[in-house]
């Protein structure tokens, strides 16, 4: 069962140091919490031994908060802030709105979003959630497999190591198990407490969701559904849907969909 997310004054008291300290470590890129909807911020029992580490670094080697986080870089436990998979999408939608010769406010205009917004996720500083990308990706006339890189195909054994990942939004992360020539799109969802899809949304196709762990709420064209662990889900996906973790603890959900046009 997944362990229960802490806020940042639980985290404080564990890792002895105060939480103005961890969210100025958080703004050198040493801790990435999760967010919720009402942007609390939300650390898993990983993201206490990382501060731990700093907080020793710190105490015992005399490094300052620079410093540490340069070790930890090295040592492959943080990731350069602003790489990978957020600056690819970034990139991405900026490349499909300047094709097409559109302004930021017409594209913004069009989904029912605000320009400063729309403006964040192309620069990397936000993150869609997968009401928005859906919207984006429907609205380019593409779908969000673009937005993993999902390239090429993927081997018959993906290991957990090689998934492509998707940050949907504050606390919802996609991993994509399977990709290439597929008739299935196969994911597994982490989505923390109070996170989810945003709006509601649709696509062509049909999906399958069965509940690993923690709780979900899918209401589907207004009427309300409450899965718990081992409760799966059947439905058309052109039925407005949107879902979301009600619980205290990060839900796991195996969630798949076909034909791959999410």
């Amino acid at each position: 069962m997944a362990e229960p997310y802490l806020k940042i004054g639980d985290v404080a008291r564990k890792v002895g140091v105060s939480p103005s300290v961890i969210r100025s470590w958080e703004s050198l890129g040493l801790a990435r919490p999760r967010r919720t909807e009402s942007k609390y911020r939300l650390y898993t029992a990983e993201d206490v031994k990382l501060l731990k580490r700093a907080r020793f670094l710190r105490k015992v080697r005399g490094l300052n908060a620079a410093a540490i986080v340069q070790l930890l870089k090295r040592e492959g436990k943080v990731r350069p802030a602003g790489d990978g998979n957020a600056r690819a999408i970034g990139g991405h939608l900026r490349q499909l709105r300047v094709r097409r010769k559109l302004s930021l406010a017409q594209v913004a205009d069009a989904i029912g979003i605000s320009v400063g917004f729309l403006s964040a996720m192309e620069r990397s500083q936000m993150s869609g959630s997968v009401g928005t990308l859906r919207k984006l990706a429907k609205f380019y006339k593409t779908n969000i497999l673009d937005f993993f890189d999902a390239n090429g195909a993927s081997s018959r054994r993906v290991r957990a190591s090689d998934r492509k990942v998707l940050e949907a939004g504050a606390g919802v992360r996609m991993e994509l198990l399977a990709w290439g020539n597929t008739v299935m799109e196969p994911h597994l969802f982490r989505i923390a407490p109070e996170a989810g899809s945003g709006d509601p949304y649709t696509h062509e196709g049909e999906e399958f969701i069965y509940v690993l762990s923690g709780e979900l709420e899918i209401t589907l064209d207004g009427e309300e559904y409450h899965l718990k662990p081992g409760d799966s889900f059947y439905f058309e996906s052109a039925t407005p849907h949107r879902w979301k973790n009600p619980g205290r603890k990060e839900t796991l959900v195996l969630w798949v969909n076909t034909p791959p046009t999410f």
